[in-house]
């Protein structure tokens, strides 16, 4: 089964998202109306929650995962994603918060308590180190991930556009899979 639950803590999905049928979705899962979560992504609240907002999507192979309460992090790391993030192929997303639209390029990793404010972008490839913050209306590329410019209206207008897209997307999916 891909969606399950650990230590009696089962995903909750809004009855709007897609969740495909190789993705794995396990624990303390909270995720928003109209997201999307594509096929061999692995989503794992064990040791902390996860929270992935509405029409935000997570594109095929991306691995999201938390860290938990100890000596060395007494309060943990919780994984937050808002509203209408785009999330490109590959990407890893370790006890990270990712404001609203924005777009973490594929192959990327974002680490424990780094930070994307609202429209801001990692390109492919990037690595955004511990604690690291992208200010919005920025973009950062490079390992480790530095800011190379600010966002042109444009390309801040195309984060919007890429959460509505993924929205159609999953529609077309979700309406495929109640036809059958």
């Amino acid at each position: 089964m891909n969606i399950r639950k650990f230590n009696n803590d089962k995903p909750t999905i809004a009855a709007s998202a897609y969740i495909d049928p190789a993705a794995c979705v396990i624990g303390r899962v909270e995720i928003g109306n109209d997201a999307s979560i594509w096929p061999m992504t692995v989503i794992r609240g064990d040791v902390n929650h996860i929270h992935i907002g509405p029409m935000s999507n997570i594109q095929d192979g991306s691995v999201l995962h938390v860290t938990h309460v100890g000596p060395y992090d007494p309060e943990g790391g919780p994984l937050k994603i808002g509203r209408g993030v785009t999330v490109g192929h590959g990407a890893i997303l370790h006890a990270c918060t990712i404001d609203d639209f924005c777009l973490v390029g594929m192959g990327s990793t974002i680490l424990d308590k780094a930070h994307m404010e609202h429209h801001s972008m990692l390109g492919a490839g990037s690595v955004l180190p511990p604690g690291k913050v992208i200010k919005s209306g920025e973009l950062w590329v490079g390992n480790p991930a530095k800011k190379v410019k600010d966002l042109t209206p444009s390309q801040i207008e195309s984060l919007e556009y890429s959460a509505k897209h993924y929205v159609k997307l999953k529609n077309q999916y979700l309406a495929q899979t109640t036809d059958d």
